[in-house]
C-alpha cells in the first residue's frame, strides 16, 4: 500500500466527493462490460470503472479516563479493471478516507489524539490494491500484486474490511477449480499493508482446499505458515480442517465444526495452542438461532494461539476488546438471532467470555444490527455494541460504541 502525501486537508475534499456523486447518479460515471480485447488499446479501453462510498459515524464511550470519542468520516474507493489482453487484465484501486468534520475527536493511532478513545480510521489517499490477473491456464487465476484476500469466515486471513481502510497483500496467488467440486488455491504473501495506511514485512504461504460435493456440507482443510521478520518470536505454524453445512427443507439445521493446531515456526517461539469451533443452529421461516462456541487455547498460560491477519471485528465481538488472545486463551460462548423484517436484516448476538486456563470471567458482550439495501446500489446500516467487562478482565473496561452509515456502489 503505497501512501501519497498530501496536504491536512485532503484533495478528496467533501465538496469533490459530491460533485462525483452526483456525476455518477446522472450517468457521467459509465461503465462498460469487461471484454476480451483483440488488441491492448481495445483491452484497456473496453474495461469497468468502478466506484465504491461508505460515510459513516462512529462513537466510542469507555469507563476510563478518555475523552469519548466521535468520528465521520467517508471512505472513497475508485477503481479501474481493464478488459483482456492476451489472457491478461489488470485492476488499480485508490482509496481514501477523509474526516467530515473540522476537529478529529479521536483517536485515529495516526493523528496523536491520544487523550481520546480509539476509532482507528486514519486520513488518507493510498493504492488499495494494484494487480495482475492471468487466466490463460484452464480453471484457474494466477494473480500477482497487492490484492485483497479473504479465507472462509476471515477467522485466519482476511482484509479486516470493516475499516475505513482494509488490510491488503502484495502477493502471487493461484486458484484452481479444475477437479470438480474441489477448490485449491495457494498464496505466497510478501508484505502486508495495514488499515493504518501502512505496510509491515511479511513472509507466508497460504493453502486452502475445499470440497463442496457433498450433500450435507462443505469440507475445508487449511495450512497457513506466517513468518514475521520484524516479529520473529510470533512467528507460527496453523494446521487446520473446517467443515460447515445445514439441511434442505422448511426447516435447516445447520452446524459448523472446526479445529485448527497451531505450533512455532521458522524462529517462531511461542509455542503450541489449540483452537476449536462449534456451532448448532436452526432456521425457520427466515430466522434463525445460533449456539456457538470457540476456544482460542493457551500454552500453559504463556501464549494465547493468534490470528494476526484475521478479520478480527467480526469475531469475539463488536466492541473489539479481544483483537489480542489473553495469554490464557479465550472462550466464547455465544447466543446469535438472525432474521428479516421488511426487508431490514436484523442481527443480535450475545457472548460470554472466559479464559481457557483457569476459566476466570472476562465479561460479555451485547451486539445487534440492522442494515438493508435501497435498490441496487445503496445501502444503509445501524450497529451498536456494548461490552461490561468482568471480574478478570485485566485493563479491559466497560465499552459502548456505536455506529451509522450510509453507503453507494457502482
Amino acid at each position: 500500500m503505497y501512501q501519497i502525501k498530501t496536504p491536512r486537508k485532503n484533495i478528496f475534499r467533501p465538496t469533490a466527493l459530491a460533485a462525483a456523486c452526483s456525476a455518477v447518479l446522472l450517468g457521467g460515471f459509465t461503465t462498460m462490460p469487461v471484454l476480451a480485447g483483440d488488441n491492448i488499446t481495445e483491452a484497456l479501453t473496453g474495461g469497468k470503472a468502478t466506484l465504491d462510498m461508505r460515510v459513516r459515524y462512529e462513537g466510542v464511550t469507555q469507563d476510563n479516563a478518555l475523552d469519548d470519542a466521535m468520528a465521520l468520516t467517508v471512505r472513497t474507493r475508485l477503481g479501474y479493471k481493464t478488459g483482456d489482453f492476451m489472457n491478461v487484465s489488470a485492476f488499480l484501486e485508490m482509496n481514501n478516507v477523509t474526516p467530515l468534520t473540522t476537529d478529529e475527536d479521536y483517536n485515529s493511532l495516526t493523528n496523536g489524539n491520544g487523550t481520546y478513545s480509539v476509532i482507528a480510521d486514519p486520513t488518507n489517499t493510498i493504492v488499495n490494491r494494484a494487480h495482475l490477473d492471468y487466466t490463460g491456464v484452464a480453471d484457474t487465476t494466477l494473480r500477482y500484486g497487492q490484492q485483497r484476500i479473504i479465507y472462509d469466515n476471515a477467522r485466519f486471513i482476511g482484509n479486516v474490511g470493516w475499516r475505513q481502510t482494509e488490510q491488503t497483500y502484495m502477493a502471487f496467488r493461484a486458484s484452481n477449480k479444475s477437479l470438480s467440486d474441489t477448490s485449491l488455491d495457494y498464496a505466497y504473501l510478501g508484505n502486508r499493508y495495514t488499515i493504518l495506511a501502512g505496510k509491515s514485512e511479511l513472509s507466508a504461504h497460504l493453502l486452502n482446499a475445499s470440497y463442496s460435493g457433498l450433500s450435507f456440507g462443505k469440507l475445508t482443510g487449511y495450512a497457513y505458515l506466517l513468518e514475521f521478520p520484524d516479529d520473529a518470536a510470533s512467528s507460527s505454524k496453523t494446521l487446520g480442517l473446517r467443515f460447515k453445512g445445514a439441511t434442505s427443507g422448511d426447516i435447516k439445521f445447520m452446524y459448523t465444526v472446526e479445529y485448527a493446531n497451531q505450533s512455532e515456526y521458522k524462529d517462531g517461539s511461542q509455542g503450541d495452542k489449540a483452537y476449536t469451533r462449534l456451532e448448532g443452529g436452526v432456521g425457520m421461516s427466515g430466522i434463525s438461532v445460533t449456539l456457538g462456541y470457540e476456544l482460542l487455547g493457551s500454552d500453559n498460560g504463556n501464549y494465547g494461539f493468534s490470528t494476526p491477519l484475521a478479520t478480527l471485528h467480526g469475531q469475539n465481538g463488536w466492541a473489539d476488546q479481544f483483537l489480542k488472545t489473553p495469554d490464557v486463551g479465550l472462550v466464547d460462548t455465544t447466543l446469535k438471532v438472525a432474521g428479516k423484517l421488511a426487508g431490514v436484516k436484523l442481527v443480535g448476538v450475545y457472548h460470554d467470555y472466559s479464559a481457557d486456563e483457569g476459566s476466570a470471567d472476562y465479561g460479555s458482550e451485547l451486539d445487534f444490527l440492522a442494515a438493508m439495501k435501497l435498490g441496487k446500489n445503496y445501502s444503509v446500516g445501524l450497529k451498536l455494541a456494548s461490552y461490561k467487562a468482568g471480574d478478570a478482565a485485566t485493563g479491559k473496561v466497560d465499552t459502548d460504541k456505536l455506529w451509522i452509515w450510509g453507503g453507494l456502489k457502482f
